[in-house]
């Protein structure tokens, strides 16, 4: 066997018939991943990605690699959309003064000088040193502030120019810090207890505050102004508005972003969980109503589905494999699936194997691909020793989340959510989320079998899920832009082959 890899994607070459031609677009359809060709005299021409990567016809010319999830930084329209008027205005500000040290005009270009422009002071001709003097002189800073924001601006542009995130904004109430934090610090304790009163609180922060600096020490604010203050601080740790369990939940939060794991392209990571349907299915063998557990895999930079499998009552581990499985080889699609149901293959654009025997031989359904990176939880089917000998086996490495934290996973826990509201509350033998929701008698109403439901659940997600937009898919060059998962799989093809 011959292995070589190559990206593909928009802007890369072929030898097509002996003419050379560029991929000019790349969309997800029904029957699979199609490109459109460009030869040299503007012709178009479409064809199946998986032909043009297994045709004797096509020879591929490889481009270099595309972006990597190890990048250091955010993009500039990332960081400069996080801020508000006021900081963007003080980015700008900054800039022009970097500039005007640098090239003497605020604009950092002679043709666009201002009146009076340039300055005495920063003659371009004058040396950088007493650029810098000057500076400091007018803008009252120091000379190492100063060329820190030099440097940012030149490894960075204007993004790194931008104020650090991250820092608590301070209160606008006025009220004493040490009052403050003692609050926060009451507020912490109560975590894992049962929820206070707001007056509670109040009171126990006086009498600390007095406990601890003494009395008079520390102005003590009124009763209304700690009522506005407690609400202000109910932002950084929750205690009063939210249930307990939930407000445990946040306090559990990392500060900080949990490891480098930042999909930048289709198949660099797959998230897999399982969950309980909240309905009721038929067993083909028994013909008695069970619960039935759907294991799904998603790509996390498409948030397309690139698996599905329906279990009774429980999933094992074989279940969890054949998700994995359909993740190389995509089922076909449904006969009666509407003409603008999508279920892109994300295999394919990531690499390109070379086997000779498997590419000629009988019952090719696709390329022998696999995702990079395999996101999963602790349950027992997920660590268990089929799926780890099979990631072993295709080289894929293993990123487990952390114990009792499903926003790890956030992407498929929402689709979970958005599957039980808009697909399993209308049909027969709904049973809700928990036994306060349940009705009478749902098991009464079931009458779909698991495969039925299983086909139901895949076309849902074909002809809405992977067409309607999420507010979560954007690209940070356009932020206004909404993208649907098959949009977000284009343009992952398009960006990084």
């Amino acid at each position: 066997m011959s292995r070589a890899a190559a990206r593909v994607g928009v802007g890369t070459r072929f030898r097509y018939d002996g003419e050379t031609v560029e991929v000019v677009e790349m969309a997800a359809t029904t029957a699979g991943n199609e490109v459109v060709l460009k030869d040299g005299q503007g012709r178009l021409l479409r064809l199946s990605l998986k032909e043009l990567l297994f045709s004797d016809r096509a020879v591929i010319s490889p481009d270099g690699p595309g972006p990597s999830a190890d990048d250091e930084g955010e993009t500039a329209s990332v960081v400069l959309g996080q801020l508000d008027a006021v900081e963007k205005q003080k980015v700008l500000e900054r800039a022009e003064h970097v500039r005007e040290v640098l090239t003497g005009y605020r604009s950092g270009s002679p043709e666009l000088a201002r009146d009076e422009e340039p300055r005495s002071e920063y003659l371009p001709e004058k040396p950088l040193e007493a650029r810098y003097a000057a500076k400091t002189a007018e803008l009252g800073v120091g000379l190492g502030t100063l060329k820190r924001l030099v440097t940012e601006f030149r490894e960075h542009g204007g993004a790194g120019l931008a104020p650090r995130k991250g820092l608590t904004r301070k209160s606008q109430i006025a009220v004493d810090d040490r009052w403050v934090e003692t609050a926060v610090e009451v507020m912490v304790e109560h975590t894992d207890q049962s929820r206070p009163s707001r007056t509670m609180v109040i009171d126990r922060t006086r009498a600390r505050v007095i406990a601890r600096f003494g009395e008079g020490a520390v102005p003590q604010p009124s009763r209304a102004t700690a009522f506005r203050l407690l609400e202000e601080l109910e932002r950084r740790h929750p205690l009063f508005r939210l249930s307990t369990k939930r407000n445990r939940d946040i306090a559990g939060r990392p500060e900080g972003p949990y490891g480098n794991l930042r999909p930048t392209r289709p198949g660099e990571y797959l998230l897999m969980d399982s969950t309980r349907l909240d309905v009721f299915a038929f067993d083909p063998l028994t013909l008695k109503w069970v619960q039935a557990e759907l294991s799904v895999g998603m790509d996390w930079y498409t948030r397309c589905i690139t698996g599905i499998r329906l279990t009774p009552v429980s999933t094992k581990a074989v279940g969890v494999s054949a998700v994995l499985f359909q993740s190389f080889r995509p089922r076909p699609a449904g006969r009666d699936w509407p003409r603008h149901a999508v279920w892109p293959k994300h295999g394919i654009p990531r690499t390109v194997l070379v086997d000779v025997e498997g590419a000629s031989g009988p019952g090719l359904a696709s390329p022998p691909l696999v995702p990079e990176t395999l996101v999963v939880d602790h349950g027992k089917v997920y660590v268990s020793e089929h799926l780890t000998s099979v990631c072993r086996r295709m080289g894929i490495s293993i990123q487990p989340a952390r114990l009792r934290t499903g926003r790890d996973k956030g992407p498929v826990e929402r689709y979970f959510r958005t599957l039980r509201e808009g697909l399993l509350q209308v049909l027969h033998g709904y049973k809700g989320p928990d036994i306060h929701s349940r009705g009478e008698r749902p098991e009464d109403d079931a009458f779909f079998f698991l495969d039925e439901l299983e086909a139901i659940i895949r076309e849902r997600t074909a002809a809405v899920y992977h067409c309607r937009p999420h507010s979560s898919l954007v690209d940070p060059g356009l932020p206004g832009l909404r993208m649907s998962p098959a949009k977000m799989f284009e343009h992952g093809m398009a960006r990084a082959g």
